[in-house]
C-alpha cells in the first residue's frame, strides 16, 4: 500500500487547520508505512496528535457555537475511540486491526476534511477575519 501524502485537494484556506490536518496525514502515512516492529510507536504517535487534534476543532466550534458541531464531534469520538481500539490491540500483539484502520482512515479522513472541516474552515476564516 501506498502510503498517504497530502494533496491541495484537501487545503481548506485556514492555516491551523490545514496544519493540523497535513499532520494527521503524515502521521496517518507513517503508520501505514510502518514495519511491524514500529506500528505501535507510528499507531500511538496518530492517537496522541488526533486527541490534540480533535480536542482543538472540538473547542473551536464550542467557542463559536458552530452549526453542526454534534454531528462534527461526534464523528471525532467514533474515530477516536475507534484508534485507540486499534492501539489497544497491536500492543497486545494483534496487527490486524490497525492495519485495516490504516487502510481505511485515509478515505475516511479525505471526506472529513472535504464535508465537515470544509464548512468550520470557512466559518474560522470569517470570524477570525472579522476580529482582525
Amino acid at each position: 500500500m501506498q502510503a498517504l501524502k497530502w494533496t491541495p485537494a484537501l487545503w481548506l484556506g485556514f492555516e491551523p487547520m490545514d496544519g493540523m490536518n497535513r499532520e494527521f496525514m503524515e502521521r496517518l502515512g507513517s503508520a501505514q508505512a510502518a514495519p511491524d516492529d514500529r506500528l505501535v510507536e507510528t499507531w500511538q504517535a496518530l492517537v496522541q496528535h488526533a486527541v490534540a487534534h480533535f480536542s482543538t476543532e472540538d473547542a473551536w466550534m464550542r467557542r463559536e457555537a458552530f452549526a453542526t458541531a454534534d454531528q462534527h464531534t461526534l464523528e471525532h469520538r467514533v474515530v477516536l475511540n475507534l484508534l485507540r481500539e486499534g492501539l489497544g490491540k497491536a500492543q497486545g500483539g494483534d496487527l490486524a486491526p490497525a492495519r485495516q484502520m490504516a487502510a481505511e482512515l485515509g478515505a475516511w479522513f479525505s471526506r472529513h476534511t472535504q464535508s465537515l472541516d470544509a464548512a468550520l474552515a470557512l466559518h474560522m476564516r470569517r470570524v477570525t477575519s472579522a476580529t482582525a
